[in-house]
C-alpha cells in the first residue's frame, strides 16, 4: 500500500507540475506576442516619423526624384551594416509594386494593409511566434516608404528553466517523502488490525490493538476500538460458552446420576420401588425442563416459534402462577404471595397466554432461586400498559451483571445461597418472548435490598370480554 501510494502522490505531483508548467509557457507566450506586437507598432511610428523627416525638403523645397532614391538607398545600406533581423525599408510604386529590402521571414505583402498604410496608420499582427508591425512614410510624387518591423515572441522559460526544473525536482522529492510518512501512518494501523485479526482467527481472544486516545475520532482509530470490541465479545461469548457447557453438563449428570442409581437398584431389589420411581419421575422431569429450555431458546432465535395470541387478563394469570410455585416456595421456606391489588383491577391484554405464562414462571422461578425470605407478585395498569412486577428480598444483582442478566448463557458472578445449577436460559427466553408479544422487560436492583424483574405488556384494545386463566395452576415441573 505504501508503494502504491508514493506512486499515486509522485504521479500527482509530476502531473500537477507538468500541467502548471506547460500552462505558465502558453500564457506566457500569448503575453509575450501581444507585448511584442504593441511595441513594434509604437517603434515602426516613431521610425517611420523620423524617416519622414529625413525626407523633407531644405527651405521648404522639396527633394528631387535623384535626392528620395538616394536617401532610400543610404537607409538600406545602414540597414545593413548594422545588420539589423526583422527590418526592411521599401517603396511602393505608383501600381502598387514593392521595391527595396525583402521582407522578414514569415510576413506577407497581404499582412502589410496597404491601404491603411497610405491613411497614415500602421499594420500589425503576429504569425505564431513571429510579431510584425509597419508604417508609412509618404514619398513625394505619391509613391509610399513602407518601414517593417518584426520580432521572435517566443519567451519560453529562458533562463528560468533551469530553476524550474531545480524546483519540480525538489517538489517530487518532497511529494515522495510526504508519501512515505503518510504510507507508514495510515499502513502501520492497518497491519497492526490484520496481525490481530489473524491471532483473533487463530483462537487468540485476548489479544487487543493500543487503544486510541478518546479524543481521536479518525477511522483508523475506529476501526481499532472495533476490533478491540469484538475481540473482547468474542472473549466473553466463549467465556459463557465454557459456562454454559460446564452447567449443561452438570445439569444433566446430576439427574442421569440419580436416575441410573435408582434404576440399579430397583434392578437388584435394593430399596423401596415406590421411592424410587419418584425420584426417577422428579430427575427425568427435571431433563425435560432443560431441553424444554434449550429448544424454546433455539426456535427463539430461529424465529420459528409460533404464537396464538389471545385477549385475557394478565393479574389473573399472576394469580395462577403464584398459586403454582405455592408447594415449592415452602419447601424452599420462602414466604410467595400476589399483591392485595393483583386481582383487583383487570389487565387486559392480548398475547399468547401460554408463553406469558412460561414468561411469568421464569420470573418467580429466579426470583426464589435467589429471595431470603419472600417474593411478591403484583400487576398494575399504568397509562396504555400493564405491568407485570416479580420482587425478591435477595441480595440484588452485582452492577456489573445488570446489563447481562437477559443475555443467554450468561451466568451471574452472585450466585445464591441455596446451591443450584443454572444453565443461564431462563431469563434469555424471558427477554425473547416478552419482545416478540410487543412488551418491554426491564431489571432495577440495589445491593443488599433485592430485585424486580418488571414485564410492560400493551393492553389490550378491544373492549371484549376478558379469558380468565384456567383454575389449574401452573407448577414449576409443568411449566414450557
Amino acid at each position: 500500500m505504501t508503494r502504491r501510494l508514493v506512486l499515486l502522490l509522485v504521479s500527482l505531483v509530476t502531473a500537477t507540475l507538468l500541467i502548471a508548467g506547460l500552462g505558465t509557457l502558453v500564457l506566457a507566450n500569448v503575453r509575450a506576442r501581444h507585448t511584442t506586437e504593441q511595441d513594434l507598432r509604437k517603434q515602426a511610428a516613431r521610425v517611420a516619423a523620423n524617416i519622414g523627416d529625413l525626407f523633407d525638403g531644405s527651405d521648404g523645397q522639396p527633394l528631387t526624384e535623384q535626392q528620395v532614391r538616394q536617401r532610400l538607398r543610404q537607409l538600406q545600406l545602414l540597414r545593413k551594416l548594422l545588420d539589423l533581423d526583422g527590418f526592411a525599408v521599401m517603396t511602393v510604386t505608383l501600381n502598387g509594386t514593392l521595391e527595396g529590402d525583402q521582407l522578414p521571414n514569415g510576413v506577407t505583402t497581404e499582412q502589410l494593409q496597404l491601404d491603411r498604410l497610405r491613411s497614415g496608420g500602421t499594420a500589425s499582427g503576429n504569425n505564431g511566434n513571429l510579431a510584425y508591425a509597419a508604417a508609412g512614410v509618404p514619398l513625394p510624387n505619391g509613391r509610399l516608404a513602407v518601414i517593417v518591423l518584426a520580432q521572435e515572441a517566443n519567451s519560453g522559460l529562458g533562463p528560468s528553466a533551469r530553476y524550474f526544473l531545480l524546483a519540480a525536482a525538489a517538489t517530487a522529492l518532497l511529494g515522495v517523502l510526504a508519501a512515505l510518512i503518510v504510507g507508514r501512518q495510515l499502513t502501520q494501523p492497518i497491519r497492526a488490525v490484520t496481525s490481530a485479526t489473524k491471532k483473533i482467527a487463530a483462537g487468540e481472544l485476548s489479544t487487543r490493538l493500543p487503544e486510541p486516545a478518546a479524543r481521536t475520532t479518525h477511522e483508523l482509530a475506529d476501526l481499532s476500538r472495533n476490533v478491540n470490541s469484538m475481540a473482547e465479545s468474542l472473549e466473553r461469548s466463549r467465556t459463557l460458552e465454557q459456562q454454559f457447557l460446564l452447567s449443561v453438563s452438570h445439569d444433566l449428570r446430576t439427574p442421569l446420576t440419580s436416575i441410573r442409581g435408582f434404576a440399579d437398584a430397583i434392578s437388584d431389589g435394593a430399596g423401596d420401588p415406590a421411592r424410587a420411581a419418584a425420584v426417577i419421575h422428579s430427575e427425568a422431569r427435571r431433563l425435560e425442563r432443560l431441553v424444554a429450555d434449550l429448544l424454546d431458546l433455539a426456535k427463539l432465535q430461529a424465529s420459528s416459534f409460533s404464537l396464538h395470541p389471545e385477549q385475557f387478563d394478565l393479574a389473573q394469570l399472576a394469580i395462577v402462577a403464584v398459586e403454582g410455585f405455592e408447594p415449592d416456595a415452602a419447601e424452599r421456606g420462602i414466604d410467595i404471595s400476589a399483591a392485595p391489588t393483583a386481582g383487583s383491577t383487570p389487565a387486559p391484554v392480548f398475547a399468547d397466554h401460554d408463553r406469558l405464562a412460561q414468561v411469568a414462571a421464569n420470573l418467580i422461578e429466579n426470583a426464589l432461586k435467589y429471595a431470603s425470605g419472600c417474593v411478591i407478585v403484583s400487576v398494575v395498569v399504568d397509562g396504555n400498559r400493564a405491568v407485570l412486577a416479580v420482587e425478591d428480598d435477595g441480595p440484588g444483582i452485582d452492577v456489573r451483571d445488570l446489563p447481562h442478566v437477559f443475555e443467554r448463557l450468561y451466568v451471574a458472578r452472585r450466585q445464591p445461597s441455596r446451591h443450584e445449577s443454572s444453565s443461564g436460559l431462563g431469563l434469555a427466553i424471558v427477554k425473547q418472548l416478552v419482545h416478540a408479544m410487543g412488551g418491554e422487560v426491564a431489571v432495577t436492583s440495589q445491593a443488599g435490598a433485592g430485585t424486580t424483574f418488571t414485564v410492560r405488556m400493551p393492553l389490550a384494545a378491544m373492549p371484549a370480554p376478558v379469558v380468565h386463566a384456567p383454575a389449574t395452576a401452573i407448577t414449576p415441573r409443568e411449566r414450557g
